[in-house]
């Protein structure tokens, strides 16, 4: 029961800051229009890129991150028996939002807040493979699905294994969201940052 308690907050703490929808809102205040009608049709920092607007692709990364930082930090203080239910809770809203019809983004950017809320040393591994992969390919989707892969893994090597399931779950709930890019990138037609 006092499980029950910790969680029912944390889970709705990590929703409510996931299901923001950041790159949304910010194309629209800058008379971009609906980010969701171009490109990959979420709401992600990489379709918010394809407007042509780096700052807001960076501002969206930079929010998207913050929010999963915020989920997972605030009830590691709080609601500490929970804080993977708010991690899993964060992306669900990130991917899921209740006020765009459960249609979000894929996840990438908050994961790697929610891994700083964890622990910095598992952020860091998570950045460390996310942006290393980006500027080694240039493909988007292949850095970020490999970092949520990492990602469990740091946790578990780093000292906190009581994430590693959690972060697992994340890690699988992004592959099958990318699950039309791994079939591009099995093709050999999967775009690469900066292309047309």
């Amino acid at each position: 029961m006092n499980y029950l308690l910790s969680a029912l907050p944390a889970a709705l703490i990590g929703y409510a800051f996931g299901s923001i929808p950041f790159g949304l809102l910010l194309t629209r205040m800058a008379g971009l229009g609906d980010v969701r009608s171009i490109g990959s049709g979420n709401i992600g920092a990489t379709n918010v890129l394809r407007t042509g607007n780096k700052g807001l692709a960076a501002a969206t990364l930079l929010l998207d991150l913050a929010k999963g930082f915020l989920a997972v930090f605030l009830s590691w203080r709080y609601f500490p028996d929970a804080a993977g239910i708010a991690a899993v809770a964060v992306i669900l809203g990130h991917c899921f939002p209740l006020w765009l019809k459960f249609k979000g983004g894929k996840g990438v950017a908050t994961l790697a807040g929610v891994c700083f809320g964890v622990a910095w040393p598992v952020g860091l591994a998570y950045a460390a493979v996310w942006i290393g992969l980006l500027a080694l390919l240039r493909i988007s989707s292949l850095a970020g699905m490999t970092a949520a892969v990492v990602a469990p893994v740091a946790a578990w090597i780093v000292g906190y294994p009581q994430f590693a399931p959690y972060l697992a779950v994340i890690a699988a709930l992004i592959l099958w969201l990318h699950r039309a890019n791994i079939a591009r990138l099995r093709a050999g037609t999967e775009p690469k940052v900066g292309s047309k």
